[in-house]
């Protein structure tokens, strides 16, 4: 009996399910309201844009918080020391975001899209 209580169940949700009957007439379709993705380059490009403003942002907190954990350290090598790597792994997340940038720069150069105006710039036929 317990290997058919699977079936059961599923059969007792179909039986649940009500038919969906499509409309007769003209059906007009309104989106949603809220966040919605017209053209996915755009969205992409705009989500690239964001990540490498955020990053940059994150890596100026990182360094004057370092910078502020070494002026009040006071002297203390293990103070002193904690503000070093901070603001060293500030400053190689700001390399990173540099080399992410100039890779985005290459794909869009080479591949012909704007990423970060967010047109498109299709080919032309001639």
């Amino acid at each position: 009996m317990k290997k058919l209580a699977p079936f059961a169940a599923l059969a007792g949700l179909a039986a649940a399910i009500t038919p969906v009957f499509a409309a007769s007439g003209s059906l007009t379709v309104s989106k949603p309201p809220g966040f919605q993705i017209e053209d996915l380059g755009l969205f992409v490009s705009k989500t690239i844009g964001f990540a490498l403003v955020i990053a940059a942002i994150l890596v100026f907190v990182m360094l004057v918080w370092g910078g502020l954990q070494w002026i009040t350290s006071g002297g203390d090598k293990g103070k002193t020391e904690e503000a070093r790597n901070r603001i060293t792994a500030a400053l190689v997340g700001l390399a990173i975001v540099a080399a992410a940038w100039a890779i985005v720069q290459l794909v869009s150069y080479f591949f012909g899209i704007d990423i970060f105006g967010g047109t498109k710039s299709l080919p032309t036929a001639y």
